[in-house]
C-alpha cells in the first residue's frame, strides 16, 4: 500500500538516495556531486509556500512530488510542481498517487489556477503520467539542459483549473 503523507526531516537519506540514483538522477535537474546535507536541508525547511510528499511504502521513502506557489504577487495563482520516483517504484502508481495528492491540493486547499512543470522531451513515461493529470504541453526550450554529455531539450507542461 502507498502512504502519502508530508516529508519530515527523517526521510531525508531515503530521498537523498532516490534524488543520485541512475534512473531517476537523469531525468531530473540533479548532479551525482549533490551532497546529503542539501537534501537534509530541504527536508527540515519550513516554507509556506513550499508543499512537499512523500509516498512510503512498507516505511521507506520511495517517491516525492513538491509543489512549490510562486512567490510573486502577480503569479501567487500558479506553482511549480517537482517529482521523482525511485527506480525499482516506477510504473507500479506511486507517481499517479503523488500526482493526485498534488492536484488535490492545488485545486481544493491551495485554489491554484495554474500547475507548471518542465520535463525532458525524451522522458515519454513522465509526460504520460502529467498528461493523465491534465497537463497539456505549452512548449519546448532548445538545449535547455545538459543530460548524459549532450544538450537536450526540455518540455513545458501546465494544468489550468479554472474554476
Amino acid at each position: 500500500m502507498i502512504k502519502i503523507r508530508p516529508i519530515e526531516p527523517r526521510d531525508a537519506r531515503d530521498c537523498y538516495e532516490i534524488r543520485i540514483m541512475e534512473g531517476v538522477r537523469e531525468t531530473t535537474l540533479g548532479l551525482s556531486s549533490m551532497r546529503l546535507g542539501a537534501t537534509e536541508e530541504f527536508c527540515s525547511i519550513q516554507d509556506p509556500d513550499g508543499h512537499v510528499f512523500v509516498a512510503e511504502m512498507d516505511g521507506k521513502v520511495v517517491g516525492t512530488a513538491g509543489l512549490h506557489v510562486n512567490k510573486s504577487l502577480r503569479k501567487r495563482h500558479g506553482a511549480f510542481l517537482g517529482i521523482m520516483v525511485h527506480r525499482d517504484y516506477q510504473g507500479k502508481g506511486v507517481g499517479s498517487k503523488l500526482m493526485e495528492a498534488m492536484v488535490d491540493l492545488a485545486d481544493n486547499w491551495l485554489k491554484l489556477v495554474r500547475i507548471e512543470l518542465t520535463v525532458f522531451c525524451d522522458n515519454d513515461n513522465a509526460m504520460k503520467l502529467y498528461e493523465n493529470h491534465g497537463f497539456v504541453v505549452e512548449g519546448v526550450q532548445k538545449y535547455a539542459a545538459v543530460k548524459d554529455g549532450a544538450y537536450a531539450d526540455i518540455t513545458m507542461m501546465a494544468r489550468y483549473n479554472l474554476k
